[in-house]
């Protein structure tokens, strides 16, 4: 049994000396002291010997397996540093190849940015998922049942939940506004709070449009705010934003979930307002609907309009990226073409 102990020593020996890798020195390892190796078989032999001589070989295998376990140790050293040693030819005076790294992109980068001033200013953060419901997303927010949002040319609803009760109608969320009313309906007054998204449209996609996009709604509900206030806030964030005071007007405009309603403008920084296919040559770019929220909106958040007011912006936050880096085609931020994105780390 020694001469058979010391040929599978030898045999291990210069199988692990021929290892080129620890993969390959794994299986020498296995093959000699796994369950089924070489060596665990004599093991198994041991109680079918004769009792007297059970000691000395059980003391010999013992020997035998130590030797091995250090062998192959040190042959899996030698392979490590093998592995790690710079090849002869290696060109020392060669310039190092920079990592590659990735970065947020733009309008990651233009959310947080406004997460960070409305923080400023004490706002809450909110966030919901991106499915509704027919009875969030319009019957809550003040548009009638014939409103054409509400038909499949300009929402996305989902198939197989695409009729019956409004509360069971399903779509992908048109606008983010519903989701306010939901927040407001699970939390007690004042309210002050933002709440970013991706909305998603049916509509033709152009330089300034797109099927999936973001919005950032900002919404204020208190027993006693101003109209100016509110518009002092939007001249205020985007001031941060931007860095600089940026001109802002107000055009009255219509919308079911704000009354009074207003379009408010940016001077297009594109074109510095002198006129653009971006501002399409007015010199100014819708960036937000806002105003008041209406009676009814407040009252379907269980609020008495007579007691509380407030004020309501929903953020283009696509065209707020635009403005910053002065690109005309927001389809551009959409692609997946890092030649353009990659300028933007």
């Amino acid at each position: 049994m020694k001469e058979k102990l010391m040929q599978i020593y030898r045999d291990a020996e210069v199988k692990a000396s021929e290892a080129k890798t620890e993969a390959g020195l794994q299986e020498v390892k296995v093959a000699v002291l796994g369950k089924q190796g070489s060596l665990t078989e004599i093991l198994k032999e041991l109680p079918h010997i004769a009792p007297e001589l059970r000691p000395e070989m059980g003391k010999a295998v013992n020997e035998i397996k130590n030797k091995l376990t250090e062998l192959i140790e040190k042959r899996r050293e030698e392979i490590r540093l093998k592995a790690s040693e710079i090849a002869p030819d290696f060109d020392y005076t060669l310039p190092g190849i920079m990592n590659a790294t990735g970065g947020l992109h733009p309008i990651t980068q233009m959310r947080y940015d406004l997460d960070d001033a409305f923080r400023s200013m004490g706002f809450e953060i909110f966030q919901e998922d991106d499915i509704t419901t027919e009875y969030y997303a319009f019957d809550k927010l003040n548009f009638p049942p014939s409103h054409p949002a509400r038909e499949s040319m300009d929402t996305y609803w989902i198939e197989g939940h695409d009729t019956g009760k409004a509360e069971d109608k399903l779509c992908l969320r048109p606008h983010l506004t519903g989701g306010s009313v939901r927040y407001m309906q699970t939390h007690k007054p004042p309210y002050r709070f933002v709440y970013p998204g991706r909305v998603y449209r049916n509509e033709t996609t152009d330089a300034r449009h797109e099927r999936a996009f973001f919005q950032y709604e900002a919404l204020i509900v208190d027993k006693d705010f101003t109209f100016t206030a509110g518009k002092v806030m939007i001249k205020s964030i985007l001031s941060k934003v931007f860095g600089k005071d940026v001109p802002v007007r107000m055009r009255a405009g219509f919308f079911p979930f704000v009354e009074p309603g207003f379009e408010i403008d940016m001077g297009c920084l594109v074109c510095g307002g002198k006129g653009c296919s971006v501002c399409k040559h007015v010199g100014w770019i819708e960036i937000m609907p806002g105003g008041t929220p209406h009676p009814n909106v407040l009252r379907a958040a269980g609020l008495d309009p007579d007691e509380f007011t407030g004020f309501y912006v929903n953020i283009g936050l696509d065209r707020l990226v635009m403005m910053r880096y002065g690109v005309d085609d927001v389809r551009l931020f959409h692609s997946t073409d890092l030649r353009f994105l990659e300028q933007f780390h």
